[in-house]
C-alpha cells in the first residue's frame, strides 16, 4: 500500500483504533512534526484529545538521516550501540550530537507548546502516532519516557514500519498498530506519494483546531490537556 499523504495513512490508521472510539480515558500523541498531521486524523476518527511528544533523533554526524539514538522529553535518551561502534563514531562526536539535540528538543517544546502545560499521561490511555517508524528509536524512546510518566497503557500506531522497528517496539508498547510492514523498507517516504515536509505552521494549525474540538468536551477531557 502506498498512501497518497499523511492525511489518507490517518484516516486508515484510525480504522484500526475503533476500539478506542468514545473512551474518556485516551490521549493521543503524535511525534512532530510528521507524526502531527496523522495524529490529527485519528484523534478527530476516534474523537481524543491531541496534543505533541517531543522526541529528537540523533543522527550520524554527516549522514543525519540515519538515526543512531533518539531523545524524548523527560530527559529519556537511547543510542543504538550497534551502529556508533560499526560507523566508528568517537564519544566526543556522539556527545555534541546529544547536546545539540537537547538544546532542538527545548526549543521545539517551547515553539509547540508555548505556556500550555504538557498533557498528563498519567493512569490514562495513550496512542502515541508516527507517520512511520524506519528504525524505531524515536518511538521507544516516546514510549519509554510516557512510561515513566505514569500512562496506564500505551499503543504505538503508524501506518508504516521495518519489520526490526516493529520487533524493537513491540518490546516496551503494550501494543503496535502499524498498517504496512513490507519486508524491503529502506525509507518511511518510499510508502508516501506526497512526502512533502510537514511545517511548524502546520503544527500550530492542526494542534489548535483539535484543542478547540476539546474545549467543548467534558471535563474529564479538559484536565488532560
Amino acid at each position: 500500500m502506498i498512501f497518497q499523504d499523511r492525511i489518507e495513512a490517518g484516516r486508515l490508521l484510525s480504522s484500526r483504533l475503533g476500539e478506542f472510539d468514545q473512551r474518556e480515558d485516551v490521549l493521543v500523541l503524535a511525534l512532530p512534526r510528521g507524526g502531527v498531521p496523522v495524529g490529527f486524523e485519528v484523534a478527530q476518527a476516534i474523537h481524543a484529545p491531541l496534543d505533541v511528544f517531543v522526541v529528537r533523533k540523533l543522527g550520524v554526524p554527516g549522514y543525519e538521516e540515519l538515526a543512531m539514538g533518539a531523545l524524548a522529553s523527560g530527559g529519556v535518551q537511547l543510542l543504538s550501540e550497534e551502529t556508533i561502534r560499526a560507523l566508528g563514531i568517537s564519544p566526543d562526536r556522539v556527545d555534541a550530537v546529544i547536546e545539540s539535540e537537547k538544546s532542538e528538543l527545548e526549543r521545539r517544546e517551547q515553539l509547540y507548546r508555548g505556556d500550555r502545560q504538557a498533557s498528563d499521561a498519567a493512569g490514562h490511555t495513550v496512542i502515541v502516532v508516527d507517520d512511520g517508524m524506519a528504525t524505531g528509536l524515536t518511538m521507544r524512546a516516546a514510549v519509554i519516557a510516557l512510561r515513566q510518566r505514569g500512562a496506564r497503557q500505551i499503543i504505538a500506531a503508524a501506518p508504516t514500519a521495518s519489520e526490526s522497528a516493529c520487533r524493537d517496539v513491540e518490546t516496551v508498547a503494550d501494543d503496535l498498530v502499524c498498517l504496512e510492514v513490507p519486508p524491503q523498507f529502506i525509507a518511511v517516504g518510499q510508502w508516501y506519494r506526497d512526502f512533502s515536509q510537514t511545517s511548524d505552521e502546520e503544527v500550530h494549525e492542526l494542534l489548535a483546531r483539535a484543542a478547540k474540538r476539546v474545549e467543548s468536551g467534558s471535563p474529564e477531557r479538559k484536565r488532560m490537556v
